[in-house]
């Protein structure tokens, strides 16, 4: 992995919007616009996402011990609701946007700008959403961001004045 791709791909995570993504042992594919989202951990690479637990996302993950973190552009809003809802896959693609696996087989968006690939390492089931602690394998790039790299991230008041998540 190429260590300055993957410093500057976790200096891409402020409290943005990222579609996470998993794959299933049967193929399934699960997507969810997510933002509860931060570093953990320089060495090893660690991350921290809450991902509710009634999604089947949080199944999915479960079940393969590995996911995606596909950040989302400034472009890209219209992406974010689209993964507000429940995914459909259909070919290579899922809710109509194109992807490919990744090296732990969960789907990487071909139109983000950046992702992260995660191995589960811990999970904390509290509340409505878990805690998942995923160490860092793979990072990639579409093309090196102009500035902050976190200013390249999508964030949630991108969405307009009326859209919150939590509290």
């Amino acid at each position: 992995m190429d260590a300055n791709v993957k410093k500057t791909v976790l200096r891409m995570i402020p409290y943005g919007l990222y579609v996470l993504t998993a794959k299933g042992k049967d193929d399934t594919v699960a997507a969810a616009t997510v933002n509860w989202v931060t570093q953990a951990s320089f060495a090893p690479p660690l991350l921290v996402v809450g991902v509710k637990a009634d999604s089947q996302v949080h199944a999915v993950i479960k079940e393969s011990k590995a996911f995606a973190l596909n950040v989302l552009g400034k472009d890209q809003g219209a992406t974010a609701f689209t993964f507000f809802k429940p995914a459909v896959r259909e070919g290579r693609t899922v809710s109509g946007e194109p992807f490919r696996s990744g090296t732990t087989g969960a789907p990487i968006l071909e139109r983000a700008p950046a992702f992260v690939e995660c191995r589960l390492v811990e999970s904390v089931e509290r509340g409505d959403h878990s805690i998942f602690v995923g160490e860092v394998v793979e990072a990639g790039l579409a093309k090196t961001p102009e500035g902050r790299a976190d200013d390249a991230t999508l964030w949630l008041k991108d969405l307009g004045a009326n859209i919150f998540y939590g509290g």
